[in-house]
C-alpha cells in the first residue's frame, strides 16, 4: 500500500510492503466555520468570562498583541483585523498598538516572515517586532513565581496598557496544549525564565506531557507567570488539517483558553483500541518540519500509541537543518539516552537542551528511526546510527523483525494529529 505524509510543502509518498497490518490514523476537527470573520467578530464582542474587547481597551492608550512566530500556522491575517479594528473603535490610535512575535528562543522573523505571518497590509502598516529573548536588558523583572522561578518579560508588552494574545490552540509536547498563556511564557520571556521553566523538575514530570493540562505543573506554572504579566484577553482559535477555523475562543485568558481545550478534547481526539508495534509518523510538514528541533514533536506525540519497546519513525524534511547552535552542538556530543540525562540531570540548565531532553525520555522506551534529509547522521551524534538518506531504507529498518501481522500505525499528520489509546 502507499501513504502519504506531510513533509515540507509538498508532502511524501511512501510505498510500504506487505505483511504488517496498517492502520491509518488522520488528524480530526470540527468542520471549518462557514465565516469565520464573522465568527471572530461575535466571539470579540460576546467574550467568554470577561466584558467585550471595545470595552476593555476604552481608556486605553496602548495595546500590545503577542502572536506565534513563523513555526506555527497560526491563521493571523484573519484573526488580527478584527481584533485590531475593535481597538481602534475604543480609540487606540495606530501608532499605540505594538505586535510582538513570540519567538520564544527562536529566531527573528524575516522581513518577508513577518508578511507571511500577519499579512502585508499590516505588516505595511504596523510597528512588529521580534522578540529576542536572550537580550535580557529589553525585559522587565516581575520578581519570581512561587517555586522560584525568576519572571522576566519584554518590556514593549509590559510597557502596554492592554495585553493581548492570540494564537491558537492544539496538542503540545510539555503543555499539554498550546495557546493562550504560552505566548506570554516563553513566547515573550527572557532565557533566565526560560531555562527555569525547562528545567528537568518540569521536563520529567509524568503529567507534562501531550493532551495533559489539569494538574500538569509546567501548564500551573506558566499560567501563574501570565497573570504577573497582566495577561489581559485572549483570542485562541482551532484549525482543520488543512488549517481552517473551526473554532474561536476569545475573552479571560483562562477561561477561554479551558473552553478552547474542551472544544479540541471533544472534537480532535481519536481513541485507538491498542498500543501498536510500530509507527510511522511526520513533523507535520512545513512550518512545523523546517528543524530537527521541531521534529521532536512528531515522535514525542507518537510514544502514546506504540508498545513499550516498539519502534518510531518519524519523516522530515529539516529545510533549515538542526536549530539553534546550542541544540545542534548538543545533540552533535550526543552519546545515548541514559548518560544524556544523567549529566544534565543537575547542572544549570543550557538553551535547547529540554528538546533532546523530551527525545531522550522517549529513547529509553521506544526505538526510534529517522528520515530526516536536511541534516546529516553525522549532526545527530548517536542517534545518527539510526537515521537513514533513503525513506525506504529507513521503513525497512524499523520493519526488521517485526512477527508477520504486526500493527503499524501510519500518521500522516504527526503531533497535529490528536491520538490516545483507550483507557
Amino acid at each position: 500500500m502507499q501513504a502519504t505524509f506531510a513533509f515540507g510543502k509538498t508532502g511524501l509518498t511512501i510505498s510500504l510492503p506487505d505483511g504488517p497490518t496498517y492502520s491509518l490514523i488522520e488528524s480530526r476537527s470540527a468542520v471549518p466555520l462557514a465565516d469565520a470573520t464573522t465568527a471572530i467578530g461575535t466571539a470579540l464582542d460576546n467574550p467568554i468570562g470577561c466584558r467585550p474587547l471595545v470595552e476593555l481597551a476604552t481608556g486605553k492608550r496602548t495595546a500590545a498583541i503577542s502572536l506565534c512566530d513563523i513555526t506555527r500556522p497560526a491563521p493571523n491575517s484573519q484573526t488580527l483585523p478584527p481584533l485590531l479594528q475593535r481597538l481602534h473603535a475604543a480609540g487606540i490610535p495606530l501608532d499605540g498598538i505594538t505586535i510582538l512575535i513570540a519567538t520564544g528562543l527562536h529566531r527573528g522573523a524575516t522581513d518577508a516572515e513577518v508578511r507571511a505571518i500577519v499579512g502585508a497590509e499590516i505588516a505595511a502598516r504596523y510597528r512588529i517586532v521580534n522578540h529576542d529573548a536572550r537580550a535580557l536588558a529589553e525585559h522587565r523583572s516581575l520578581g519570581a513565581t512561587a517555586s522560584g522561578t525568576p519572571v522576566y518579560i519584554d518590556r514593549r508588552f509590559m510597557d502596554a496598557d492592554l495585553h493581548i494574545t492570540l494564537g491558537f490552540i492544539e496538542q503540545h509536547l510539555m503543555l499539554g496544549f498550546s495557546g493562550g498563556r504560552k505566548l506570554v511564557a516563553p513566547g515573550l520571556a527572557a532565557q533566565e525564565t526560560i531555562k527555569a521553566i525547562h528545567a528537568p523538575r518540569f521536563m520529567r514530570e509524568p503529567l507534562a506531557i501531550e493532551g495533559s493540562i489539569e494538574n500538569n505543573p509546567l501548564q500551573a506554572e506558566l499560567l501563574e507567570i501570565a497573570r504577573m504579566a497582566r495577561h489581559d484577553f485572549l483570542l485562541d482559535v482551532t484549525l482543520t488539517k488543512q488549517r481552517a477555523i473551526c473554532g474561536v475562543f476569545a475573552g479571560a485568558p483562562v477561561e477561554a483558553h479551558k473552553a478552547g481545550v474542551e472544544f479540541v478534547r471533544a472534537t480532535s481526539l481519536t481513541r485507538l483500541p491498542q498500543l501498536a508495534d510500530a509507527v510511522i509518523t511526520s513533523a507535520a510538514g512545513h512550518p512545523l518540519d523546517l528543524t530537527f528541533y521541531q521534529s521532536v514533536k512528531g515522535i514525542t506525540a507518537a510514544q502514546h500509541i506504540v508498545k513499550p519497546g516498539g519502534r518510531i519513525l518519524i519523516v522530515s524534511k529539516c529545510d533549515e537543518g538542526i536549530g539553534s547552535n546550542e541544540f545542534a552542538a548538543k545533540l552533535r556530543n550526543y552519546t545515548n539516552d541514559e548518560n544524556f540525562l544523567r549529566e544534565i540531570a543537575d547542572c544549570a540548565v543550557e538553551v535547547d537542551q529540554w528538546q533532546l531532553e523530551k527525545l531522550a525520555l522517549v529513547g529509553l522506551r521506544n526505538k526510534m528511526f529517522f528520515y530526516t534529509p536536511g541534516v546529516s547522521p553525522g549532526q545527530l551524534g548517536a542517534l545518527g546510527q539510526r537515521s537513514f538518506s533513503n525513506v525506504n531504507r529507513a521503513v525497512a529498518a524499523l520493519l526488521d523483525g517485526l512477527p508477520t501481522g504486526a500493527r503499524v500505525a501510519l500518521v500522516p499528520e504527526g503531533p497535529y494529529a490528536f491520538a490516545q489509546v483507550a483507557g
